[in-house]
């Protein structure tokens, strides 16, 4: 059995926001608020509503990752809509494999890196906002691509890719940045996309349909000289 580790410190909230949605909910509930004090109650119940679901968009639930040796984890909450063989293209040399997951309004929209490494490129492309789970999107849509130099000597590449409804695509990490296996690293908001490119030696643990979780759910395994995996 997996042993579990905390990336990131846990929050001290019992209710974990992400930074990007304070604005946003802090809007809401400022609005709301005014609307009741002018007795506007159907505006001010639809300010409370719209309050709530701004709230539950920008949950940021901590996470404990899995300490399995050459483990890669998803990036992201939702549902695998692509896992095999694929061209890099851009973002990997040759063959690879691709791992795409589709995020609904419904899924935390916070990102975690998904092996510990170094930051070797960031690579931010403008682009369109279609339907981000059409097998096009990732070459069309407006993107943000990581590149990693795994601790195992491989290399690898997660794309934020924005959808029809995102607009803004949220990454903090910076070339040369030490990262860690779950470590929160940005956000897409409002429903996307994120494409984990991988070595095409990589045994792959999940397949077309499934559900993961960021920092948690593990896509596949590096082949390593540690005998505990």
């Amino acid at each position: 059995m997996d042993e579990f580790v905390w990336s990131d410190t846990p929050s001290r909230t019992a209710v974990p926001v992400a930074k990007a949605g304070l604005p946003l909910i802090a809007g809401a509930a400022f609005a709301t608020l005014i609307l009741s004090l002018l007795g506007m109650s159907v505006l001010a119940v639809a300010g409370l509503l719209a309050t709530f679901c701004l709230c539950a968009f920008f949950r940021d639930p901590d996470r404990v990752t899995p300490k399995r040796p050459g483990a890669v984890v998803s990036p992201a909450d939702g549902k695998v809509v692509f896992a095999g063989v694929a061209d890099g293209g851009e973002f990997a040399q040759g063959e690879c494999l691709r791992v795409s997951i589709f995020m609904s309004v419904f899924n935390v929209h916070v990102n975690r890196i998904p092996a510990e490494g170094r930051v070797v490129r960031v690579s931010y492309r403008p682009g369109q906002f279609v339907a981000a789970d059409r097998s096009d999107a990732f070459h069309r849509n407006e993107h943000n691509a990581v590149f990693v130099e795994t601790d195992y000597g491989k290399k690898l590449c997660f794309v934020q890719v924005a959808g029809l409804i995102a607009r803004r695509i949220i990454c903090h990490v910076q070339p040369d940045d030490r990262v860690r296996r779950g470590q929160r690293f940005g956000m897409i908001c409002f429903g996307s996309r994120l494409d984990v490119y991988l070595p095409s030696d990589i045994s792959l643990t999940v397949s077309v349909g499934d559900k993961v979780r960021a920092g948690t759910s593990i896509l596949g395994c590096f082949t390593t000289n540690d005998r505990s995996m």
